[in-house]
């Protein structure tokens, strides 16, 4: 029996997130060129063949925010995967319809660098704008579909920010 779009059966994006906190505390966040809504999202993205959690994360926060691995300092790493669905609407549509959410691993990172080391205008550019955020405000400012994993990851790292 072949899935469809919506099929429970799809598997989970193997995926990673990064929470940057700068020297005050704060979270880096992009919004995003893809998304007419004023949503913001922490870097992540999918992690490809052979290549491990943490070397995705730094490969991804280059990719996203031209931050190199030289302004960075890994704090931690989630205990666990954290997954989300993605809205019936966008299955089907997103990643050639492979997948059916994101199981990620995050990773908490402290920003040495200054912020003219940021340069969003990247080869692949996925952000319009950027900022630093309070963490507790993380949940209000992503997609609803993505609020809960956001609480959760602020709840697991708020200690170490």
């Amino acid at each position: 029996m072949a899935s469809t779009p919506d099929d429970k059966t799809l598997p989970y994006r193997p995926c990673v997130g990064i929470m940057l906190v700068n020297m005050d505390g704060k979270v880096f966040v992009g919004q995003r060129i893809d998304n007419s809504t004023e949503a913001w999202q922490m870097p992540q993205g999918g992690i490809d063949d052979d290549e491990d959690a943490r070397a995705a994360a730094l490969r991804e926060l280059r990719e996203e925010t031209g931050i190199g691995r030289e302004h960075v300092e890994i704090i931690a790493k989630s205990k666990d995967e954290h997954f989300y669905d993605l809205p019936p609407e966008l299955i089907g549509k997103l990643w050639g319809g492979k997948y059916r959410g994101q199981r990620q691993y995050w990773f908490l990172a402290r920003f040495v660098g200054e912020d003219g080391d940021i340069d969003i205008a990247t080869d692949h550019p996925e952000f319009r704008a950027w900022k630093w955020a309070e963490p507790d405000s993380l949940p209000d400012l992503i997609v609803p579909f993505k609020r809960k994993l956001y609480r959760d990851i602020v709840q697991e790292f708020h200690a170490l920010i």
